[in-house]
């Protein structure tokens, strides 16, 4: 996103509202209501739904821009159920980047939002799953 539209997400003045709550709860509603969103998922009791922020100050990607700034946004679903909640992940974060792009497309229509992966997952029928490290060289 572009500095204005980090600024604002920062300093909690956006004028509607706080960015980060607001894609909190987002996040969380997405979760719970995962089977609504997604045809055939099956309907899961989730027990607990996180959702952390994170700045990355990196490289510029665009030329033009001196410097990126980027707000990672990781949810972690955890149930009982025997299958796995890697889909109510994955909707609670594209919903929560879908949140920030709408309260700050005012301030950043060009802002770019993803990629969305699973990270890890434990349990379910297909038991454990761990993205490796990409290599060095990207």
């Amino acid at each position: 996103m572009n500095a204005g539209a980090a600024e604002l997400t920062r300093s909690g003045a956006n004028r509607k509202g706080d960015v980060l709550m607001v894609a909190r709860l987002a996040a969380i509603q997405a979760a719970k209501m995962t089977e609504r969103l997604i045809p055939l998922c099956h309907a899961i009791a989730i027990e607990a739904v996180e959702v952390g922020f994170e700045w990355i100050e990196g490289e510029p990607t665009d030329p033009d821009v001196s410097q990126t700034r980027v707000l990672e946004c990781r949810v972690t679903v955890r149930t009982t159920a025997k299958t796995g909640v890697e889909m109510e992940a994955m909707s609670g974060v594209s919903v929560a980047c879908l949140t920030v792009y709408d309260m700050l497309k005012s301030v950043d229509r060009g802002m770019i939002l993803g990629p969305i992966r699973l990270i890890s997952k434990s349990g379910g029928k297909s038991g454990n799953f761990r993205v490796s490290d990409p290599p060095a060289d990207g």
